[in-house]
């Protein structure tokens, strides 16, 4: 299938995705989360064949910047609800994914790019790296499943200080927490990401499978209630005036002031 915002580059049976809207750093739009849904949903790419995925950002800069804000702008409560939800169904489609998948994060992975990075079963980044949930600066949650997995990830208490500063983390930072398996400088991050699928290539597809399965399940019914709560809280978020403001803000390069209506 031809995409107009995933590369996709197969090396010996790796396939390597890179998000590409290099105008936007990277920046999640509708149209990319519905190919990144179709791409995980192919049959093709869970064939026997495929040793797994390294999803990445293109060029330099960014893993995925965030969501595109401006698409955010008069969605309301239930058109809001309806976006997260929709974003966290093709991020679960890459967490249940049954062959490997690894985010080789390059550059910025903030707000919806850290929400992809975490979905993915794990995560090897570059010195450049910086991750974060900035959303709180818009009047927001995060929406994709940030709430749910960041806690898991990195503990309760860590987790909400990110999320209720907004505060981005270092690379260094990001690995010490466990948020990323491994520092590796920027050359040899993709050929790092490839040598561990094709180790784990080496090993009983089926058992590698039922890991993945496995592990997921013993998360998923506290996960996905709070998944829901979290898509009707982000919901719930775009219809205050705080919201409003905060895109505004935003778009208009000043700090927000937030009147908590």
């Amino acid at each position: 299938m031809e995409y107009k915002n995933l590369l996709i580059e197969n090396r010996s049976g790796v396939l390597v995705l890179s998000i590409h809207r290099p105008e936007a750093l990277n920046a999640l739009n509708t149209e990319v989360m519905q190919e990144l849904k179709d791409f995980f949903e192919s049959p093709e790419n869970k064939a026997v064949s495929i040793k797994g995925i390294v999803v990445t950002g293109s060029g330099q800069k960014a893993f995925v910047a965030g969501a595109d804000i401006k698409g955010f702008q008069g969605l309301g409560e239930d058109k809001g609800r309806s976006l997260a939800i929709f974003g966290q169904e093709v991020f679960n489609l890459i967490e249940r994914f049954p062959r490997p998948v690894i985010a080789a994060v390059n550059g910025f992975a903030l707000g919806g790019g850290c929400e992809l990075a975490m979905a993915c079963h794990f995560r090897l980044a570059s010195d450049k790296a910086k991750f974060g949930q900035p959303e709180v600066n818009l009047g927001l949650i995060p929406g994709y499943g940030g709430t749910q997995r960041l806690p898991l990830l990195i503990g309760k208490g860590k987790a909400m200080e990110l999320l209720m500063t907004g505060d981005m983390i270092s690379a260094e930072e990001a690995h010490r927490l466990g948020l990323v398996n491994y520092l590796v400088p920027s050359e040899e991050l993709l050929d790092k990401c490839i040598d561990l699928i094709e180790k784990i290539s080496t090993k009983a597809p089926l058992a590698i499978q039922k890991i993945i399965s496995t592990v997921n399940s013993t998360f998923s019914e506290n996960v996905n209630h709070g998944l829901a709560g979290e898509a009707n809280a982000f919901g719930a978020c775009m219809n205050t005036e705080d919201f409003e403001e905060g895109v505004s803000a935003f778009l208009e390069k000043r700090k927000p002031d937030f009147s908590g209506r």
